[in-house]
């Protein structure tokens, strides 16, 4: 989840799904507020770890936490050096989600069309906006956590996608590679603000919505496909943390022209093989969610 969310058109929620670890992830999330007030504060913390499944969450977390650490600079070099490569792969990843997720509906009828088509527009054209700058502060770092935490949880939906819409991704990165624990802190808790609201209202809807809610996920990870299509024509560029030109707005073109316009290769038999190795790793996740994680 770590990993997935450190890319911008990935989601760590859609990680979470295929692992088979969503729901129980927001219920413990949705356990928290309640267990604070009834157990901890009386001051009776097994009562209060053991109401918020506080082992799993604390588990979790550290694992994103050093996953985030471990790869925020490896990710941004591999985005750099071989970027049709690895935008292959999170295409095929994405690309067999979108049939995990839309298989897990318990009745397929024409109505389901309607959320999946609604959630191809949105996720398309929140793929489509161009980045914009916040000027970075203790209180944008609270809200770009608290907005792209919403977008995270969601399978589908990119929060680092988020942070570059907000103009927000780069500063976020940086203050992770140098470590700028008051930064990280206040992002941290507007992060944890963002959760606490949003889980307990997508735990209500797919409580009472369960397969409308399903095909608009569904239907936000197919929009979001175009973010993660390999070949793009950059529109305009920024200056990374590194002093680097990274690009910044960019739209979607066919191989054919990706190679008239940059005059290099388009490698389509490799992004071919990475998309098929994404895809695969999706099917590996999926089988060790319904047989190990779950044993």
């Amino acid at each position: 989840m770590g990993a997935a969310d450190i890319v911008p058109g990935v989601s760590g929620g859609t990680i979470a799904f295929i692992t088979g670890i969503y729901f129980r992830l927001l219920e413990a999330i949705n356990a928290v507020p309640g267990a604070l007030r009834k157990d901890l504060l009386r001051g009776n913390l097994r009562a209060f770890w053991h109401a918020c499944d506080a082992t799993f969450l604390t588990t979790l977390l550290a694992g994103i936490l050093s996953s985030i650490a471990v790869l925020a600079s490896g990710i941004s070099f591999l985005l750099a050096e071989y970027p049709i490569l690895v935008w292959s792969f999170f295409f095929g990843l994405i690309l067999a989600s979108v049939w995990h997720v839309g298989r897990q509906a318990l009745d397929y009828r024409p109505g389901l069309l309607i959320p999946l088509l609604v959630g191809v527009a949105i996720a398309w054209w929140i793929t489509t906006l161009s980045a914009g700058q916040m000027n970075p502060s203790g209180l944008t770092f609270f809200a770009a956590g608290a907005v792209a935490i919403c977008a995270m949880i969601l399978p589908g939906i990119s929060g680092s996608f988020i942070l570059v819409i907000l103009g927000m991704y780069a500063p976020v990165l940086a203050a992770i590679r140098s470590f700028e624990l008051g930064v990280l802190l206040l992002f941290m808790v507007g992060c944890l603000v963002g959760l606490l609201s949003v889980a307990r209202l997508i735990t209500w809807a797919f409580h009472n919505y369960h397969d409308p809610v399903l095909a608009l996920l569904t239907g936000f990870m197919i929009g979001a496909l175009n973010k993660v299509w390999p070949w793009k024509e950059t529109l305009s560029w920024r200056t990374n943390s590194s002093g680097q030109q990274v690009p910044l707005n960019e739209v979607s073109v066919s191989p054919e022209t990706f190679a008239s316009i940059t005059g290099t290769d388009p490698q389509v038999a490799m992004a071919l093989v990475m998309t098929v190795v994404g895809m695969a790793l999706v099917i590996g996740i999926e089988w060790l969610g319904t047989r190990g994680f779950r044993r």
